[in-house]
């Protein structure tokens, strides 16, 4: 038995539909796959990570550094507790976590540097951070004079600071003797790490609400930043690329951001 050409025709449609459907399902499900256990590009709605990040930064978060929660998870169904494959990040990583924020009454990814492991001691003084009652090493490298990069229409002191594993980044020094200089100290309890922000004196971080951050609550280690655009412009705002988009760091690797290479020290 054969069909008129109109009904040939209409099978035809009737297949290119289902194949159709068929190609944007797998896609779905790859990019789920890709989002859940590979990496989840984010970006930076804050300054409290600056210099190191700037507010406009896209980046990609490593979602198997540490393991994977239920946080891990699209939309973080409570369906299991802990990590699995769990591995303990490293201190001077720069991790996305979960956490409840207390003046928006929800739950939100914040994103900072961890500086305290768990059995820590960790204390600011004057403005230097303590880490089992040993000074990390803190030298002025040099001013900013970037309201892109700092965030204030004035020269603002960079800081370097040397982690006990050798691990270096830069911090602003916008306000002296701000609140956050002096703190009691903070001992980090089991499974849990104190984290801050690069932005010293501009960051919500474990010295205030945040508090002390639980190993569960790990999403994913920052690695590479693959776009980023200043002036409040959108990535989808095209006709402003030319001017708006930094193009020096497209493609940048944040553990190697330093705004005073180490022969101008």
């Amino acid at each position: 038995m054969s069909v008129t050409n109109s009904e040939s025709q209409s099978v035809k449609r009737k297949g290119g539909f289902i194949e159709l459907i068929s190609i944007f399902l797998q896609a779905l499900i790859l990019a789920v796959i890709i989002r859940t256990f590979l990496f989840q590009p984010f970006v930076i709605p804050s300054g409290s990570m600056r210099p190191t990040l700037l507010v406009g930064d896209y980046l990609f978060v490593s979602k198997f550094s540490y393991g994977y929660s239920h946080y891990s998870l699209p939309f973080s169904p409570d369906l299991f507790s802990g990590r699995i494959f769990g591995r303990q990040p490293k201190r001077g990583d720069i991790l996305v976590f979960r956490h409840h924020d207390v003046y928006t009454n929800r739950d939100e990814d914040f994103i900072k540097r961890l500086i305290g492991l768990p059995g820590d001691r960790i204390q600011m003084r004057q403005g230097v951070l303590y880490i089992n009652d040993v000074a990390v090493p803190r030298e002025k490298v040099g001013e900013l004079d970037n309201v892109d990069v700092t965030e204030v229409n004035r020269p603002v002191d960079v800081y370097r600071e040397r982690l006990p594993n050798g691990v270096t980044y830069d911090t602003l020094d916008i306000i002296p003797f701000a609140e956050g200089d002096n703190t009691r100290v903070f001992e980090v309890p089991p499974d849990h790490y104190f984290m801050m922000g690069d932005n010293r004196d501009n960051s919500e971080d474990s010295r205030f609400s945040v508090g002390y951050v639980p190993f569960e609550n790990l999403i994913g280690r920052a690695n590479l930043i693959f776009f980023s655009i200043g002036n409040g412009a959108k990535a989808y705002e095209i006709w402003r690329w030319p001017f708006d988009v930094r193009w020096s760091r497209v493609l940048s690797w944040v553990t190697t951001i330093h705004y005073f290479p180490p022969e101008k020290q």
